[in-house]
Order: C-alpha cells, then sequence, then structure tokens
C-alpha cells in the first residue's frame, strides 16, 4: 500500500476543499431563486335548449274536454343544464299557413301553463320530459265557424 507524504496529504486537503467549495457555490446558486407567474381558468357558456311539444293535440271542439300539452327537450350542450319550469302560451291562430280570420287566442283557454320541471336536463336529443298544461277550446255560445280547421300554435320557454 502507498503512503503519502506530508506534502501529499496537503495537496489532497486542498484539492478536497476545492471541490466542497465548488460544490456548495452550485448549490448556493441552484437554491437561490425567485419567481412569479400567474395563471386563470375560464368558465364557458351554454346553448339555449330545445323545448319539444310531443303530446298531439286535436279534435278540439266548443266546450269539448281540455287536452293537456306535454313534451321534451333537446340539450345540445355537453353537460346538463337545470330547468325550473316551461311555460306555455298561444302564439297564433292560423288557418292555411295565414292567420285565422274571426278566430284568436280568445277563443282558447289555456290553463296551467307554466309548468314546473324543477332539475337538471341531461344533454341529449328528446331527454326528459315536462306535462301539465292544458288547452281547451272555449264555448263562446256564438257562431264559431271561424275557427273550423284552425291551428293553435304555442311557443313555450323554459327558465
Amino acid at each position: 500500500m502507498r503512503k503519502f507524504s506530508k506534502k501529499g496529504k496537503v495537496y489532497a486537503a486542498a484539492a478536497t476543499l476545492a471541490l466542497v467549495a465548488a460544490s456548495g457555490g452550485a448549490a448556493y446558486a441552484f437554491w437561490t431563486n425567485t419567481g412569479s407567474g400567474v395563471g386563470s381558468g375560464a368558465s364557458g357558456t351554454n346553448t339555449t335548449i330545445t323545448v319539444n311539444q310531443t303530446g298531439v293535440v286535436t279534435g278540439l271542439e266548443p266546450g269539448g274536454p281540455a287536452q293537456t300539452l306535454s313534451g321534451n327537450f333537446t340539450n345540445i350542450n355537453t353537460s346538463p343544464v337545470f330547468v325550473a319550469d316551461v311555460t306555455a302560451s298561444i302564439a297564433s291562430v292560423t288557418k292555411g299557413g295565414v292567420a285565422a280570420v274571426g278566430c284568436d287566442a280568445t277563443d282558447f283557454t289555456l290553463a296551467n301553463a307554466t309548468m314546473t320541471v324543477g332539475h337538471e336536463v341531461a344533454s341529449g336529443t328528446n331527454v326528459d320530459s315536462w306535462h301539465g298544461a292544458t288547452i281547451a277550446f272555449n264555448d263562446k255560445a256564438t257562431n264559431q265557424d271561424a275557427c273550423k280547421n284552425v291551428t293553435v300554435n304555442f311557443a313555450y320557454a323554459s327558465h
């Protein structure tokens, strides 16, 4: 085994000390740091859903029974949308595609027009359901021939 001289020991100690000092300097530079940053996140928006009428209303006649309006939704959003209620209204009364003459919304009674849904409607076409409003043909005790073969057009709004 080789023995180091006193001079060799001094060189080895100096080299070790230099190595330790050099690594300590590198470590000091690595650990000493400052910085800053920013970030953000954004919410999306949704597209309005479509309220579809699926219940068929036919054969309305003066004094006849009320018929129930019902339907479902088309939600093209990628997530569910909360629907509090659906409100029905009579948009127009037409005959042959044009406004009926002598017959209008006053010839009909729309009852329970606001129907509670109260939950999230899933994404998709023809999903979930609503119902409850009714439409009836009023018997005005006068000639209502102007209302023969008319179409009662409804408008629906969801909230």
